[in-house]
């Protein structure tokens, strides 16, 4: 997924440090803006309030004096002097609440009810009242205050002063894109500088990550530079140190493959020798004899096939490196995956039989192409592993079924299960599990089959529950129904 600017994901390190340090920023400066307009907007409207107490209390004096006298021409001579009609109106009433003067004489003659104006309730009742309010007549926010007009204790009347508030708001709202602009820019420049923080932050991580899946990808021993003189240079040791010791175990790897199939191949061709023996009739105890002659002949007919099977088999563990590579040429043929089932659990019956394990085969008339000779070492190894780690007098479910283009084949056996921490490495070469499941193999049977099924275009994948058995999945592509 990619941002706002071209380039940039936004679920990468880079990314979430800029992001992160933009909003930052942004909720700073804002948070700023706002409270210095704020405080500008509360400053300017206590000290006009200021004013107009200030104001209506003197003028109040003088009002007072004209009022004793009577003067109602001195009144309307104070109201026109301090009086503006374009930004302070100011009205003085009697103490029955009825215009006496006024400075907008043409505006206040409309006025028809004095009480529903604003304040002017509390300044009859020797109150001071001070607050925002919408024009007499007009639409427009005023400040005003009404204040009672007193002289020894008695009300003489009421004076009334009122400032429009439209120039503040015009400057008002030219304050605040003023420091909108300036909010802008600061982000803008803030985006910049965290641009090149964030990067300088997240580029070593990025480098360490392409190294990681250089490691990933078989690339063992390459050499992780970084100076950054901080965590990160310890970091890239740490992963200098295991790409050493991946790429000596790699080696280590090969070359106990190729010693361990060398000396397997003497001990096989010592079995297949003894079975000829047998065959011709060199042992004659009569302990070792079968009483039926024809189990007799399916025993040491397996026993020979299965003995042909693992000479080939370690010849071809000498091939294992080409066929990680992929360049090993598979013998393909279409193969009845039914009659390749059956001679695999053939193949196993004698040992199944010996340690009370029995097996429940459901096998389509599948048809698919491969290598019937590596297929069947790929599944003789599941089942393998199956009887190893199944208890006594259980059973091993061999299914197979198509799913549309795909046949399906199922291996599922009755014990312990597999550790959800081992299940994403079982088809890892040479690796084992806890003692549990380890058996007396030597971590080499899954990741044989696991090569040979995906050399096939197939795949497979292994789930379990805890002591209810694991189950092996193959998935290979299918010709035909049979």
């Amino acid at each position: 997924m990619r941002g706002w600017i071209p380039g940039i994901k936004l679920n990468t390190i880079y990314a979430k440090l800029l992001g992160t340090y933009l909003m930052l920023t942004a909720f700073g400066t804002s948070l700023m803006a706002g409270y210095i307009l704020w405080s500008f907007h509360d400053y300017f409207m206590r000290s006009r309030q200021v004013d107009l107490d200030n104001w209506t209390s003197a003028l109040s004096e003088s009002v007072a004096d004209a009022l004793e006298e009577k003067d109602i021409k001195q009144v309307n001579l104070l109201v026109q002097r301090y009086g503006a009609p374009q930004t302070v109106t100011l009205r003085v009433f009697s103490q029955q609440g009825s215009l006496l003067a006024t400075s907008d004489p043409k505006l206040d003659s409309q006025v028809k009810d004095w009480y529903q104006v604003p304040g002017m309730r509390e300044a009859l009742q020797n109150h001071v009242k001070q607050g925002i309010a919408k024009g007499v007549l007009s639409n427009d926010d005023r400040l005003y205050i009404t204040r009672p007009i007193e002289r020894k204790g008695q009300l003489l009347g009421v004076i009334r002063m009122s400032m429009t508030l439209e120039q503040l708001q015009r400057q008002f709202a030219r304050v605040i894109w003023s420091i909108l602009g300036t909010l802008a820019i600061t982000i803008l420049l803030c985006a910049l500088i965290s641009s090149r923080f964030a990067r300088s932050l997240s580029k070593p991580i990025e480098i360490m990550q392409n190294f990681a899946i250089r490691l990933g990808g078989g690339h063992f021993g390459d050499k992780l530079t970084i100076h950054e003189n901080n965590e990160l240079d310890q970091l890239a040791a740490e992963l200098n140190r295991m790409s050493e010791r991946l790429a000596s175990l790699d080696k280590e790897r090969r070359v106990f493959l190729a010693n361990v199939s060398h000396e397997l191949r003497t001990p096989i061709s010592n079995v297949q020798v003894t079975v000829d023996a047998l065959k011709a009739g060199a042992s004659e105890e009569p302990e070792l004899r079968v009483s039926e002659a024809r189990r007799r002949h399916r025993f040491f007919q397996t026993i020979e096939n299965e003995t042909k099977r693992l000479s080939r088999l370690i010849h071809d563990l000498l091939d294992l490196g080409r066929l990680e590579a992929g360049v090993f040429e598979l013998e393909k043929q279409p193969i009845s995956l039914h009659g390749l089932i059956n001679r695999a659990v053939n193949a196993l019956e004698p040992r199944m039989l010996s340690l009370g394990i029995s097996t429940q085969v459901n096998v389509g008339n599948l048809i698919i192409e491969g290598d019937p000779e590596r297929l069947l070492q790929a599944i003789l190894n599941l089942l393998d592993n199956a009887i190893k780690h199944s208890p006594a007098n259980s059973q091993v479910s061999i299914s197979g079924y198509s799913q549309g283009k795909q046949a399906i084949i199922q291996i599922q056996d009755q014990g312990k299960g597999i550790k959800e921490g081992d299940l994403p490495r079982i088809f890892e070469q040479f690796y084992t599990t806890d003692p549990a499941r380890k058996g007396s193999g030597n971590g080499l049977g899954l990741a044989i089959s696991k090569r040979i099924i995906e050399a096939h275009q197939g795949s497979i994948i292994a789930s379990s529950t805890s002591n209810q058995g694991a189950t092996f999945t193959i998935y290979l592509p299918m010709i035909r129904n049979s």
